[in-house]
């Protein structure tokens, strides 16, 4: 990284209260100023000893030593989102009677003594910085004022060069959304923080925070609200971005949507992180280089949804003559859903990245063309790729005739007339039923989720779900997990307990939305058996998934022409 110019820090940070597990899946003990319950995480904490605090002053001293021997040209002291710095700055966390505890002074102390020692330890050589959490953002959480009051202290007395200003904390569920912010989350949000920094302190400020593209950034600057911008997700989805806002290429840069799915999600499962936009991020051995097809070939694409136009475009980059005919007038398939639904208006950027990709390589783009047999023969395609997606899964239930059952997409797309009193019967568990739930609460229906797992948005990573329960709720949407649709009739709707097996019924209830999964459209493949042609199928016409897989087998298709 150094060979380019770049800088690269490294962080200190100790859990605390927030410590779980160990290497061997047995819980360790976790260490804070005080015995604590951590909400979010159901752990009790022990109470640091006088030798506890020396042992770990001292290692903060000697992990930074490490990393300077290491090379780096930077450490980052985590006092942010409730590591044990920031444990001792909560008085509801930090109920100490000897010098750690009490008045701010007290409570800052350790802080200050790890600030102290990694400086001691490192010299003048390094950076040193503190990232802290401007505002908790949680119950119980640390007065923002005696945080402001914290940074100016730490910031005037000499010992750091930044600070470094996030929000949010890990040890209760409605915090912890801050730590990777969702789409539902503003933009930028975290700025006006920084700035209340920025004023009490001579060293630079840096910010995080839902900042996913250039010009976000210059705003920031140019307002004078932070020296330095972090943007994390946003070049895990353009690993050019950097490059691209040097040279002017904005519209080039495809823009994080924040739907969490592939970085942190996959981060959170163990696994590589990667984008749901751009899946070579993680797979850069594999995909990142586009070799020019040996063989340039006329490339027909049916569909012109993300797996249909990432296939399309990574075909095209590699020299071959594609075109991409959508039977509908818009490119997109369900992202044009799934952006219509509250607080997910961000996910229609795939869209947009995706057709600037496709423009960029040269794709023909044909609206309002279903591709059948005939159509391939024309063109004398030498290759298909088949991404016709998916239509929703019916609703095969006894009494489905007598009752006012509608599905999901008839809802978004405004097709339906749905009465006062709505059952949401939610199979997948996914966006969809959670996204229905919200809209039509916002539209004034009393509304029940009946999920057929154990939680609303269950598929979903773990903050934009957790964020998402917490707003169906306010809006009095009544949850109701473990409930299978089974029947209904002209006013009642018919569950069933998934483990016991017995009935649940709900009466007076106007309409059932449904959105129990979907059925592959295949009838293009079965069309082109015995073709002569190459036939790629991809997407949900392959199996009903998500739209990281759709992308992904695209990537795939284009590599494989």
């Amino acid at each position: 990284m150094q060979r380019h110019g770049c800088a690269i820090f490294g962080q200190l940070a100790h859990a605390g209260a927030i410590h779980r597990s160990t290497a061997d899946g047995t819980l360790g003990v976790p260490y804070a100023p005080s015995q604590v319950r951590s909400d979010r995480l159901h752990v009790i904490s022990r109470a640091m000893t006088r030798s506890d605090f020396n042992e770990i002053i001292a290692a903060y001293g000697d992990t930074a030593v490490r990393m300077k021997q290491a090379g780096l040209d930077g450490v980052e002291i985590l006092a942010s989102q409730n590591c044990l710095p920031a444990q001792f700055l909560n008085p509801r966390l930090n109920r100490r009677k000897d010098a750690y505890g009490g008045s701010l002074d007290n409570r800052l102390r350790f802080l200050r003594e790890i600030i102290e020692a990694v400086r001691d330890r490192v010299g003048s050589a390094i950076v040193v910085g503190v990232r802290i959490s401007g505002d908790e953002m949680q119950a119980g959480g640390t007065d923002p004022e005696e945080i402001l009051e914290a940074c100016a202290i730490l910031g005037n007395e000499g010992g750091l060069d930044y600070l470094n200003v996030i929000a949010g904390g890990m040890m209760r569920l409605d915090s912890s959304i801050h730590i990777v912010p969702p789409m539902a989350v503003d933009h930028a949000y975290l700025a006006p923080l920084a700035h209340a920094v920025k004023q009490r302190v001579p060293i630079l400020v840096f910010v995080a925070g839902r900042i996913n593209q250039p010009q976000q950034a210059e705003e920031i600057l140019k307002a004078g609200q932070a020296d330095m911008i972090g943007m994390t997700r946003a070049q895990i989805a353009d690993p050019e971005l950097a490059n691209k806002a040097k040279s002017g290429r904005l519209d080039d840069i495809r823009a994080c949507i924040a739907c969490n799915q592939a970085c942190i999600g996959h981060m959170q499962m163990g696994l590589g992180i990667s984008c749901i936009q751009h899946p070579e991020t993680g797979r850069e051995r594999e995909y990142e280089t586009k070799t020019p097809a040996a063989n340039p070939r006329t490339v027909l694409v049916a569909g012109g949804g993300p797996a249909g136009m990432k296939a399309a475009a990574v075909a095209a980059e590699r020299g071959h003559r594609v075109i991409l005919c959508e039977a509908g007038e818009r490119l997109g398939g369900q992202a044009l859903l799934a952006q219509e639904l509250p607080g997910r208006a961000e996910f229609g950027g795939i869209i947009t990245n995706l057709a600037r990709e496709m423009e960029h390589h040269g794709v023909e783009v044909r609206l309002k063309t279903r591709v059948e047999r005939a159509l391939v023969e024309a063109e004398r395609a030498d290759a298909v790729v088949v991404a016709t997606g998916a239509r929703p899964w019916p609703a095969e239930i006894e009494g489905g005739d007598e009752a006012h059952v509608v599905d999901a997409w008839a809802v978004i797309k405004g097709e339906a007339n749905v009465g006062a009193r709505v059952v949401v019967a939610d199979w997948r568990c996914d966006w969809i039923g959670l996204g229905l739930a919200e809209k039509l609460a916002r539209d004034g229906c009393k509304v029940t989720l009946a999920v057929d797992g154990y939680m609303p948005g269950e598929m979903l990573q773990k903050y934009v779900r957790d964020r998402w329960i917490g707003d169906i709720h306010k809006l009095g949407v009544e949850v109701m997990p473990f409930a299978r649709l089974y029947g209904a009739d002209s006013s009642t709707c018919y569950l069933q307990h998934v483990t016991n097996g017995e009935p649940i019924i709900l009466d007076e209830i106007d309409t059932i939305v449904t959105s129990l999964g979907h059925q592959s459209v295949i009838d293009l493949a079965d069309e082109l058996e015995g073709w002569t042609g190459e036939v790629m199928m991809i997407g949900d016409c392959l199996a009903p998934r998500t739209c990281e897989e759709a992308v992904l087998e695209g990537l795939r298709a284009g590599f494989m022409l």
